[in-house]
């Protein structure tokens, strides 16, 4: 296995989808990086030499930010929207969508599972 940014990536895959398994690194970003080193993308990780994984290796390591730099970036901005008050720190605080996502329905994903709230019942209209 090539190891890149700490971690191991797929040896039997090609390396384009194999390079989609670094947090930070899609799809579109893992074709560039192999156009920028000259690697073809259909080649499996278990066929590339020493010297191709460093040249990929040194790209990644020098002009983008992935992994765990990026998880800590990530974090701190949350953390510094939280500090300032602003609306986006206020939804993340909260634990609610932060992109105007509606929350009458829906936003299970990001507000849990449902909680009873009792006499919430709708009543039934008389005639």
């Amino acid at each position: 296995m090539a190891r890149i940014s700490g971690v191991d990536i797929p040896k039997d895959k090609r390396v384009d989808v194999s390079l989609t398994y670094l947090y930070g690194i899609g799809d579109a970003l893992s074709k560039k990086i192999l156009a920028q080193a000259k690697v073809d993308p259909a080649v499996r990780v278990k066929d590339l030499t020493e010297e191709e994984v460093s040249r990929i290796r040194e790209i990644i390591d020098h002009g983008y930010v992935v992994e765990g730099d990026l998880r800590r970036n990530i974090d701190q901005n949350i953390k510094r929207l939280i500090e300032i008050g602003s609306y986006r720190g206020q939804r993340h605080r909260r634990g609610l969508p932060a992109r105007g996502q509606r929350t009458r329905t829906n936003a299970r994903t990001k507000r849990g599972a449902r909680r009873t709230v009792a006499g919430k019942r709708r009543t039934v209209a008389k005639k």
